[in-house]
C-alpha cells in the first residue's frame, strides 16, 4: 500500500492513470461493436494512418493531436466506404490504406527530423510522457466519445446486430456506421500515446473477446468488456511501474492473461 501511494504521489502517474482509464473505457465500448461487425482490424489500420499523420506533424512542428485526429477520422470514413465496396475486400482496404500511410510517415521522418523520441513514443507507446495540453485534450475527447456512445447506444446496438433490418425500419445505418468509425478513429489516436501504433488494436479487441466468453447479452458484454479493459489497464500500468517494463506491452500481457482465463471459464 505504501508503494502504491508513493506511485500516486507523482503527478505524471495520476495524469496517465486518469487518461488511460478513459481511453481504455472508450476502446472497450467501441470494440464490442467492431468485433461483432467484423471490423476489429480497423483499429490496427487506423493506428498506422495515425502514425503517418503524427510523423508528418512532427516533421513540420505542428500540434500532433490537432493534426492527427481529423486525418484519422477521414481515413476511418474512407475505410468504411472501401470495405462496403464489393470490388475491394474489407481486409484488403485496411491493408492498402494502413501500409501506404505508414510508408509515408516513415519517409517523412527519415527525410526531416529522423526517428526522434516523440515519434518513437507514438510507435511503441509512452503514456507517462503525456504533456498537460495533450492530457486535457485527451480527457475532453474521451468524454465526448463516451457521451456520444451512450446517447446513440440503442441505434448502435441495432446497427451492430442487424444492419439490414435497421435500414428497413428507417434507421440511417450509414450515418451510424460513420459515427462508429469516427469515434473509433478518435479513440485510436488517443490510445496511441498509451499503447503505441503497434499495440493499440489489442486495446480494442482483447476486452471484447474476453467478455464474449463470459456474457451472452450485448449489454452484458459491453459492461464486462469495460470492466476488464479498465482493470487490465490499471494492473498493467502498476506492473510496468514496479517492474520497469514498457507500459503498452505490460497492458497487452495482462489483457492476454485475462483472455485466457475467460476462455477457460467460458468452456465450463
Amino acid at each position: 500500500m505504501t508503494a502504491l501511494l508513493h506511485m500516486l504521489s507523482y503527478a505524471f502517474m495520476r495524469k496517465a492513470l486518469i487518461v488511460g482509464v478513459l481511453v481504455s473505457l472508450c476502446a472497450a465500448l467501441l470494440g464490442v461493436s467492431l468485433v461483432l461487425k467484423r471490423y476489429s482490424m480497423i483499429g490496427d489500420g487506423l493506428s498506422h494512418v495515425g502514425f503517418g499523420a503524427l510523423a508528418i506533424a512532427s516533421a513540420f512542428h505542428l500540434a500532433p493531436l490537432a493534426v492527427t485526429v481529423p486525418v484519422v477520422a477521414l481515413a476511418a470514413v474512407l475505410l468504411l466506404r472501401l470495405s462496403q465496396n464489393r470490388k475491394i475486400n474489407g481486409d484488403a482496404a485496411i491493408a492498402l490504406v494502413s501500409s501506404s500511410a505508414l510508408a509515408i510517415g516513415v519517409l517523412s521522418v527519415s527525410l526531416t527530423t529522423g526517428m526522434n523520441t516523440e515519434v518513437s513514443s507514438y510507435m511503441f507507446g509512452s503514456i507517462l510522457s503525456l504533456s498537460r495540453a495533450d492530457a486535457v485534450l485527451s480527457l475532453l475527447l474521451s468524454a465526448a466519445v463516451l457521451l456520444l456512445f451512450i446517447a446513440f447506444y440503442p441505434r448502435l446496438f441495432a446497427v451492430t446486430f442487424d444492419e439490414s433490418f435497421s435500414r428497413a425500419t428507417g434507421v440511417r445505418t450509414g450515418a451510424y456506421d460513420t459515427l462508429l468509425a469516427v469515434l473509433t478513429a478518435v479513440t485510436v489516436v488517443l490510445g496511441m500515446r498509451m499503447m503505441g501504433a503497434l499495440l493499440i488494436s489489442s486495446l480494442i479487441i482483447f476486452p471484447a473477446l474476453s467478455a464474449m466468453r463470459l456474457c451472452r447479452s450485448f449489454k452484458g458484454v459491453v459492461c464486462c468488456a469495460a470492466g476488464l479493459s479498465v482493470g487490465c489497464f490499471l494492473i498493467g500500468v502498476t506492473g510496468s511501474y514496479f517492474l520497469e517494463t514498457p507500459t503498452g506491452a505490460s497492458i497487452v500481457a495482462v489483457d492476454l492473461v485475462a483472455f485466457l482465463i475467460c476462455l477457460l471459464a467460458g468452456k465450463k
